[in-house]
């Protein structure tokens, strides 16, 4: 026969340095063989007191251990040293085993409340950056993606149109500003081939490789045939 008794009052144990106390909320697991369950509960109720006395006596020097924001650390701690013990000794009496959660004195919750509110809040605007950084990033990429399109398309300028003033003007400002490099470049392309050629290197697979690049680019942009 089990009986579960959780107990609303939590026994109070020194933390270190003595000037907070740390509360335990005790469970108390009784057992008994040969008695009824009513005949259990009232024994236990009645053996509470005692129940608790040794649980404190069994915490203190352990808690003592502990500085008084280390609640956690404490209930970890006490539950592994507990988990195994039952009282009393004598199996022919009613015994129990005990089960403890451990909170800080409130003294040191109202102290530790601005360091986690600032916490909070930190990781939030931490979360929100990232967001934003991803959006930001994938946003580049779509528009980068919509600008090349657009600069490919024979019909890019009425399409630009369609999208709004502002954009329009955008788009063909950045046109621009990428056809401006254009005449440099078939000029670079230009001058390798002619230069192989002029070394007298004849159609090697490296000039024919220019080649193809300086017509392919002039086909692409729509520039005029090479010159000579």
């Amino acid at each position: 026969m089990t009986f579960r008794q959780d107990v609303p009052q939590p026994l109070l144990v020194p933390a270190k340095g003595d000037a907070f106390d740390f509360r335990l909320h005790a469970v108390y697991a009784w057992t008994a063989s040969n008695m009824s369950f009513e005949e259990l509960r009232a024994r236990a109720e009645g053996l509470l007191p005692w129940a608790g006395g040794i649980v404190r006596e069994r915490s203190i020097d352990l808690a003592r251990e502990h500085e008084p924001h280390r609640a956690h650390d404490l209930e970890r701690a006490l539950n592994n040293l507990l988990m195994h013990q039952r009282w009393p000794q004598d199996s022919n009496l009613p015994q129990f085993g005990v089960h403890l959660r451990v909170s800080p004195d409130e003294r040191v919750r109202e102290r530790l409340r601005p360091y986690w509110e600032r916490r909070i809040e930190l990781e939030c605007q931490h979360e929100l950056q990232k967001i934003r950084a991803w959006q930001a990033d994938d946003l580049t990429r779509r528009w980068a993606a919509v600008l090349q399109s657009l600069e490919d398309d024979p019909v890019t300028g009425h399409a630009a149109h369609l999208a709004g003033a502002e954009f329009a003007e955008v788009f063909h400002r950045y046109v621009e500003e990428r056809r401006g490099v254009i005449p440099d470049l078939v000029t670079l392309l230009r001058e390798a081939v002619k230069g192989h050629g002029d070394l007298g290197l004849g159609p090697s697979e490296y000039t024919q490789a220019w080649d193809v690049a300086l017509r392919t680019y002039e086909r692409q942009h729509g520039l005029s045939g090479r010159a000579n």
